[in-house]
C-alpha cells in the first residue's frame, strides 16, 4: 500500500456514513464545498481525507461537529450528474486522525495522523473463522448480502480487513460504526463485530419465530 499523504489533505465531512479503510463505496455529494474538496484532490494525488459528522443536519461542520478519527481514502472514480450533485467511489486506505483542519473558503482540508494497525499475531487470527462463520449465519438467516460478499469475506485472511469489511453489513448506526473505527485494538474491534453479529442473529430469530 501506497504511503498515505498526511499534510494538506482535501478534507470531505460525510453525513450518516462511516468509511472503513480496504472498503470501496459510492458517495453522492452535492454540498459545494465538498465538490469542491473532490476536484482539488482529483487535480492532486486523489488522496481525501473522510470523516463523520456528529449531526447529519448540519450544512456546514465545523471542527466540533465532525469526529476525530476518520478515514484517508483514494478516489476511484468520480462522475458528474446532470443534477449538478456528484458520485463518487472511494477506496478507503488508513484510519487517521485529524490534527489540524484549515477552511480555504471554497473547501476545507486538513493535516492528519495516520494510525498504523497493530502486528497480527497467531492469537489474534483465531478470529478470522469464527467472524467468518457467524457472518454466513448472518447471512444465511437475513440474506443481507450477496454471493460475492461472501466469497469475497471467505477469502480475507486478514484480521483488520475482515473487521472492516464486516462492518459495512451490519445493521448498526452511525455511532456504533464510528466506535468500530475508533476502536484499536484488533482483539476488541473483533469482539465487538463478533457481539453485533450475534445480537442480529437473536434478533432474527426472535423475528422469525413471530412470523411463524
Amino acid at each position: 500500500m501506497a504511503k498515505s499523504r498526511t499534510e494538506n489533505l482535501p478534507l470531505l465531512p460525510l453525513r450518516d456514513v462511516v468509511i472503513f479503510p480496504s472498503v470501496v463505496t459510492p458517495l453522492f455529494v452535492g454540498r459545494e464545498k465538498s465538490i469542491v474538496a473532490l476536484q482539488a484532490s482529483m487535480a492532486a494525488d486523489k488522496q481525501i481525507m473522510l470523516v463523520a459528522q456528529k449531526d447529519a443536519q448540519k450544512d456546514n461542520p465545523t471542527k466540533k461537529d465532525i469526529y476525530e478519527v476518520g478515514t484517508i481514502a483514494t478516489i476511484l472514480q468520480l462522475i458528474k450528474l446532470p443534477d449538478g450533485t456528484v458520485k463518487v467511489l472511494v477506496e478507503g486506505n488508513q484510519r487517521a486522525k485529524i490534527l489540524e483542519i484549515k477552511d480555504y473558503k471554497d473547501y476545507y482540508a486538513a493535516n492528519v495522523s495516520p494510525l498504523d494497525e497493530e502486528e497480527e499475531t497467531q492469537e489474534l487470527k483465531k478470529y478470522v473463522p469464527s467472524l467468518r462463520k457467524n457472518f454466513q449465519e448472518y447471512v444465511k438467516l437475513t440474506r443481507k448480502a450477496t454471493p460475492e460478499v461472501l466469497s469475497t469475506v471467505n477469502s480475507i485472511d486478514s484480521l483488520s480487513k475482515l473487521s472492516d469489511t464486516l462492518v459495512g453489513h451490519l445493521s448498526v448506526g452511525l455511532k456504533e460504526k464510528q466506535d468500530i473505527l475508533e476502536t484499536f485494538s484488533l482483539k476488541e474491534r473483533a469482539e465487538k463485530i463478533l457481539s453485533h453479529l450475534a445480537s442480529q442473529l437473536d434478533l432474527t430469530k426472535v423475528e422469525k419465530k413471530i412470523r411463524g
